[in-house]
């Protein structure tokens, strides 16, 4: 019995323009392409740590409220953070119970979490564990 228990999963997340969309994951995050053997149907992939994040146009790009991606920064949290905030990169600011806001990062204790969005609205997540 095939058992998904077993099996590797990816995040896939849906755009509207591919071109805008890889200036963003390729320039702004700085991810580097792993797969384009799709990219004429209009989906890329690229390597991040272990796992496989895979761009795709679709005309239903931007409809997701919640978070299509998330990643475990750790210690390099605050530096990605950074970076990020030199990009030009916005942080959303959500009104979470029990969590400190400030500049871009919420907070409790040594929890430290941000999202922010990329040109179609898709919310990406990172955290520092």
């Amino acid at each position: 019995m095939t058992r998904l228990r077993d099996k590797n999963s990816s995040a896939i997340v849906a755009v509207k323009n591919l071109a805008a969309a890889r200036d963003f994951y390729e320039q702004t995050l700085g991810l580097e392409v792993a797969d384009a053997s799709m990219e004429a149907q209009g989906a890329v992939g690229y390597r991040t740590g272990g796992t496989l994040l895979t761009v795709y146009q679709s005309e239903f790009a931007g409809t997701n409220k919640a978070n299509a991606v998330t990643w475990a920064a750790g210690e390099d949290f605050d530096a990605i953070i950074a970076d990020l905030r030199n990009k030009g990169v916005a942080f959303e600011h959500y009104d979470l119970p029990g969590l400190a806001f400030e500049n871009g990062v919420h907070a409790d204790g040594e929890i430290k979490l941000a999202w922010f969005k990329d040109p179609d609205g898709n919310i990406l997540h990172i955290m520092n564990f």
